[in-house]
């Protein structure tokens, strides 16, 4: 594609999942979430020597993997987010196909983060509670303003997922603005991620972090940069 070629207006592309195929989504994730707390503390007893501790920590292991995946795909949505209107996108992927990669990377986020959540019900450390777990700074036994802001996160990232099946219902400063909580949801994310990880000071998940925030830092000083100094159109450029 010619990068001078004008990127099509995001309002004119269609969804790339269906609302009701995300929906299904969800209620597999949430039903696959909550069936395995309560098929796997019958199969634990027979595995609990792989497990390590008194406690079995499998809900725990589902939990924190589930969301790292939730994290990547979360970060990944939101550098194509930023790739979308410039020329870097519509070299390669191509503009359409930059889209349909950042809403389906954002709903699949949402999926595994709320995955995530519900496996944890399942754990018998933490003891939580479904109250406590739907809502904000209500868990009292583990980092709960950290995980109180993971669960803020969570709901501005599906605020901001469900956008896209009415964008077209909202102005484009409305657009904007809703997703300019994309960026609260990832700062959210990543705190969370890092304070509230059991893994978060191993080798392995300090370059995770540090590495997906210094591609999306990168990436958002590049597309401020890339607006700031974008010609005016001719017909604002010759006016006075």
């Amino acid at each position: 594609m010619n990068p001078n070629t004008p990127a099509p207006e995001i309002d004119e592309m269609s969804s790339a999942m269906s609302l009701g195929a995300f929906t299904a989504l969800l209620l597999a994730s949430g039903a696959g979430a909550l069936a395995a707390t309560l098929v796997l503390p019958a199969w634990l007893p027979g595995i609990s020597a792989s497990l390590e501790g008194s406690v079995p920590q499998a809900f725990w292991f589902l939990s924190r993997a589930s969301a790292l995946v939730a994290y990547l795909l979360v970060w990944l949505s939101m550098c194509l987010g930023l790739l979308i209107t410039n020329k870097l996108a519509r070299l390669w992927p191509g503009g359409p196909l930059a889209f349909d990669l950042h809403q389906h990377t954002s709903l699949l986020g949402v999926a595994f983060a709320l995955f995530h959540g519900l496996i944890l019900l399942g754990d018998q450390y933490l003891k939580i509670s479904l109250w406590q777990l739907t809502v904000p700074f209500t868990v009292s036994g583990y980092r709960p303003a950290w995980v109180g802001l993971g669960q803020v996160g969570f709901y501005l990232l599906a605020i901001v997922a469900f956008s896209f099946y009415v964008r077209k219902q909202l102005t484009p400063r409305r657009w904007r603005l809703v997703h300019f909580a994309s960026f609260a949801a990832f700062a959210l994310a990543l705190l969370h991620g890092i304070a509230s990880g059991s893994d978060t000071t191993t080798p392995w998940a300090l370059a995770l972090y540090w590495s997906t925030s210094g591609v999306f830092v990168f990436l958002l000083v590049y597309r401020v940069l890339v607006s700031a100094f974008k010609p005016a159109p001719a017909h604002q450029a010759g006016a006075h």
